[in-house]
């Protein structure tokens, strides 16, 4: 029955239910999980307001612009595609940011990477890499991350390249 009720609930918000239910949804447990989750959202974009930490509830999240590297070259029009997607780490006790404009809302990053190592105390510090050389550093207690695509994917005109 519940799952009727979203299924009508989303089509009249007018999404596809065929693209919605093919929507990625990662968890991650460990820095091998994470390394996979770095890859998906490689050359996501993500706006500063779109970034927020629930100190009290000690959630950090993130919703972004994600480049479907998955699809590209698949099928016969080997269309680009990015979707919004969601990004929540749980366990989360303190973060921080390198070179990042806050007050700036609209301001964009372009993500490269997450990297994770195990720190003092059985603690974890994950980073994320953006462009521009900013950074954001998670100190948690436990890797719990969840990736999952929100909607519907869109077509863009152009594959993300980096200078090397």
């Amino acid at each position: 029955m519940r799952k009727n009720y979203q299924a009508a609930e989303l089509k009249l918000k007018g999404y596809n239910l065929k693209s919605v239910k093919k929507n990625l949804k990662l968890i991650g447990r460990n820095i091998d999980d994470l390394k996979i989750i770095s890859t998906y959202i490689q050359d996501s974009v993500v706006t500063i307001g779109d970034i927020i930490f629930l100190e009290k509830n000690r959630i950090f999240l993130m919703i972004v612009n994600r480049f479907m590297w998955e699809d590209v070259g698949k099928g016969a029009s080997k269309q680009i595609k990015r979707i919004r997607s969601a990004i929540k780490f749980e366990e989360v006790l303190k973060v921080k940011s390198k070179k990042i404009n806050q007050k700036n809302k609209n301001t964009r990053l372009e993500c490269l990477a997450i990297k994770c190592n195990e720190i003092l105390n059985n603690n974890y510090e994950i980073i994320f890499f953006f462009s521009g050389q900013s950074m954001i550093t998670l100190i948690s207690e436990a890797i719990e991350v969840a990736l999952h695509d929100l909607g519907e994917a869109w077509n863009v005109k152009h594959i993300p390249k980096h200078k090397i």
